[in-house]
């Protein structure tokens, strides 16, 4: 699956992607664990099936999942699906839910060449919409105890 990754989302420059990876760990708190999901692990789009970048290079947006409670408190008190467990989505259109995270995610979009989005989940919720709702993911940083 890194490998499709590395492939779709970086021309498949693995020094790109391990690049991208690295600043996620560096700028997140300790012990935050990151998994892309959508189309980027799947090259299939949810809304219409169609693959990753269909509309041309750039054009898909890469979902990075952020599991743990340290980085839950990132995001505003208004800004969750689901308290304590499950966030809105940090991106372009609402950058004011977690304004601390979002010069990361604008730093990894330069270096994706490409739209990022910030999403905080707790595992219970990544496993469940994965076994649930078919909506796999691939995990690029172990969470750890913190």
């Amino acid at each position: 699956i890194e490998e499709r990754i590395t492939r779709l989302a970086f021309d498949g420059d693995a020094l790109r992607f391990r690049e991208f990876c690295a600043k996620l760990k560096a700028g997140l708190p300790e012990g935050t664990g990151v998994a892309l999901r959508g189309s980027v692990v799947t090259n299939k789009r949810w809304e219409d099936g169609k693959p990753f970048d269909a509309e041309g290079r750039g054009t898909s947006d890469l979902d990075v999942t952020l599991i743990g409670d340290r980085v839950m408190e990132f995001w505003n008190e208004d800004a969750f699906y689901i308290p304590a467990l499950h966030t809105k989505p940090l991106c372009d259109e609402d950058r004011a839910i977690a304004p601390a995270l979002n010069p990361l995610r604008e730093e990894l979009q330069k270096l994706a060449e490409r739209p990022v989005n910030f999403q905080a989940t707790a595992n219970l919720i990544l496993y469940a919409r994965d076994v649930l709702f078919d909506e796999p993911y691939c995990t690029v940083i172990e969470a750890q105890a913190s």
